[in-house]
């Protein structure tokens, strides 16, 4: 309760802030907070590949090196399971380590730590250590990344106890959820996706926080309940702009924290409008869809007049062909489909 009363004085302060505030990149953004993190905090830190001098493969970390020395933003060797089992270990020892993995396929390789480690500490060691470490990263389907390269590492994380998810969307709630991420006193992995680092977006001059545990309302409507993050959210707008034109009036919610949900706002809107598409780049099998699907089911059956519908990425690696990879992703005139479907 404490932290949705601090993020809905943050809301009352960011829609203040029409004449003022400066417009940053998300890659920017997530530059910004991790600056005033560092600043304000002489425990965070920054391990990774190529995250120093070279700043980074996707520039999040420019500069941060000359700022705050090479002990505090620490270049690593290609070896992701040791460097990010040295975040677990600094942050056992009072440090708030932020570890990037330079793509996250990678952090398959430091699975270990991530999953025995970092999750599960604080329980296994009778509460006498804490874990605030930030886990985070780009991944996502690119353009002609290739398999490897293009994973969607959200399902594979989900089922780790003690591992808090979200993922960033806009440059807004990109620096929101990076300061919350590395204040948390528990371990964060924050998604980002590649293709959304130049996005451009106004943001306060004045400091705020996202709540980790909160979706938020990206366009209110009366039909149909659409539940979407990341990149996808783009791909569902730019269809509601077509389902509008139809007369349609499709409600938008970015659920952002993968783990938790935050099924008070979702339930809400599931009371009003009935309907529910869920809309994901993960896998289709296992994916976040799949297990919001089933919280949804759980929670708010009573509340549902069509089936739920989930659109996700298919079940196959990544192909490199341009007209293959679109193939593979959920696109807009899909969604656009699915809400006739669901509103028949």
């Amino acid at each position: 309760m404490v932290a949705r009363a601090a993020v809905a004085a943050n809301a009352v302060a960011a829609a203040e802030f029409k004449s003022g505030g400066h417009e940053l990149l998300l890659f920017e953004a997530l530059r910004e907070a991790l600056i005033e993190e560092m600043k304000a905090d002489p425990t965070v830190c920054v391990f990774g590949e190529d995250v120093g001098h070279y700043g980074g493969s996707y520039k999040v970390t420019k500069g941060l090196a000359e700022m705050f020395g090479d002990l505090r933003v620490l270049d690593t060797p290609i070896a992701e399971n040791s460097f990010t089992g040295m975040g677990v270990g600094a942050a056992m020892k009072g440090l708030r380590p932020v570890v990037e993995g330079m793509n996250m396929g990678f952090l398959l390789l430091a699975y270990n730590q991530i999953s025995n480690n970092c999750g599960m500490l604080h329980y296994t060691s009778g509460g006498q250590f804490k874990i605030p470490l930030v886990i985070r990263g780009p991944g996502g389907v690119g353009r002609q990344l290739g398999a490897e390269h293009s994973q969607r590492l959200e399902s594979y994380f989900q089922s780790i106890p003690g591992l808090q998810m979200v993922a960033c969307s806009t440059p807004y709630n990109a620096k929101g959820l990076m300061k919350a991420a590395i204040r948390s006193e528990n371990p964060v992995v924050l998604f980002e996706h590649v293709l959304l680092y130049n996005l451009k977006e106004k943001i306060p001059d004045e400091e705020y926080i996202c709540c980790l545990e909160e979706a938020e309302m990206v366009r209110p409507g009366e039909h149909v309940t659409i539940l979407t993050y990341s990149r996808m959210r783009y791909h569902v707008m730019q269809a509601a702009k077509t389902l509008v034109n139809k007369g349609y009036d499709p409600e938008v919610i970015d659920i952002r924290s993968l783990k938790p949900f935050d099924l008070h706002t979702i339930g809400n809107s599931i009371k009003k409008t009935h309907r529910v598409l869920i809309v994901e780049e993960c896998m289709r099998t296992g994916g976040i869809g799949a297990s919001l699907r089933s919280a949804i089911i759980d929670n708010f059956w009573d509340y549902l007049d069509a089936p739920i519908m989930c659109l996700s990425s298919q079940d196959v690696p990544t192909p490199y062909a341009a007209p293959l990879e679109d193939a593979t992703v959920v696109q807009p005139a899909q969604i656009v489909a699915a809400v006739e479907q669901i509103c028949q």
